[in-house]
């Protein structure tokens, strides 16, 4: 079999297994969430696959995520939640978009955009101690009557109540639970009567039941990733979806001494083989875990040796045997002996999150 140049090969199965675990685990609406492609996986294919699991709502940022998916045949409902200054609603509204609703202005442009007997759908969203996007406590009371008015004249629908935690501790997000729950009461008060309410993400959504609402917003553990330091994937009964591979494009047998990619980081202690891998910055591999990330080539685990370049980087193999063309595996199932997403997050100081997110275009996605 001929080994990919370079390819992120995406699990479908896993993506759909994984959010119906989660179902099961939460016992309420899951909403998929496929923003920035889907973390790296593909946005139309993974959201086919999460609704095949048992999501019911899609999740996106821009709108302009939701317009593509409705392109490429979606037809499931789609929020969407992060918009620029002065964003009018009438392209969301044409495509059966909801919206996540931050500001007086917005809620505004939301009733503007609706059409006759087509009120725009959003979701109210409340800040309760992130301090990024969200109603502000001391803009509530304005608010909520506002989006009742509204509601009340067919401009808007009023679809989703919902927030996000810090995850900084379980005492955060229980006192940012409570304060959203002071705002529902509040939106009750004045009114509003969304269908559904959503502040959990993954880590929330599996250790904090309370937080569970009528619905859950799954990112990560869509994935198969563990947004938990301690625990992993498998841990949580959740499947990496993504592997991530590529060909060896070159060896050579270099003496002791010799210096390996830019800046000469990396020496060789003894004579050895070196395997050149086609993978790099360019293609979203931290240059920060130069010297770090783990490959497994033939079945054996190996360290990148030296920079990581743009395009490539360096294995030192010592004195197995490696060919051009076998291939190299840098992240995908650990209990599939692969290195995981999360080990190269460690050798980069940072997420496993960005890990996957950051793969380049010019890295190909085959569904499997």
């Amino acid at each position: 079999m001929t080994v990919p140049f370079r390819e992120a090969t995406i699990e479908l199965d896993a993506i759909a297994d994984n959010t119906r675990h989660l179902r099961r685990l939460t016992g309420v609406e899951v909403i998929a969430v496929v923003k920035a492609n889907a973390y790296g996986h593909g946005a139309a294919p993974a959201a086919v696959a999460a609704l095949s699991g048992g999501a019911t709502r899609l999740g996106v940022a821009e709108i302009a995520e939701a317009i593509d998916l409705r392109r490429q045949g979606i037809n499931a409902p789609i929020m969407a939640w992060l918009h620029e200054p002065g964003q009018r609603f009438e392209l969301a509204a044409a495509n059966r978009i909801e919206v996540g609703i931050s500001s007086f202005d917005q809620l505004e442009a939301a009733g503007a955009a609706a059409g006759v007997n087509q009120p725009v759908g959003v979701h109210l969203k409340l800040d309760t101690g992130l301090s990024r996007n969200g109603i502000a406590p001391g803009d509530w009371s304005r608010i909520f009557a506002e989006a009742a008015r509204l509601e009340r004249i067919g401009r808007v629908r009023i679809v989703g109540l919902f927030s996000h935690l810090s995850n900084a501790s379980p005492a955060d997000d229980r006192a940012a639970l409570a304060r959203f729950e002071e705002g529902s009461a509040a939106a009750v008060s004045a009114g509003v009567r969304p269908e559904i309410r959503h502040i959990a993400a993954t880590a929330a959504a599996i250790d904090l039941p309370e937080a569970r609402l009528d619905a859950v917003r799954i990112g990560i553990g869509l994935y198969g990733l563990s947004p938990f330091d301690d625990r992993s994937s498998a841990e949580l009964g959740l499947r990496p979806a993504m592997t991530l591979r590529g060909a060896v494009a070159a060896v050579r047998r270099v003496p002791a001494g010799a210096g390996v990619s830019y800046g000469y980081d990396h020496r060789a202690n003894h004579d050895t083989t070196l395997a050149l891998i086609p993978l790099g910055y360019a293609d979203g591999i931290p240059r920060q875990a130069s010297g770090r990330g783990p490959v497994v080539i033939n079945g054996r685990r190996f360290t990148v040796a030296g920079r990581i370049a743009m395009d490539q980087f360096v294995v030192d193999v010592g004195d197995a045997h490696v060919a051009v063309g076998d291939e190299a595996v840098l992240f995908g199932d650990p209990t599939l002996g692969a290195p995981s997403a999360t080990e190269w997050a460690n050798a980069a100081g940072t997420i496993n999150y960005d890990i996957v997110t950051r793969i380049g275009n010019r890295v190909p996605r085959r569904s499997a």
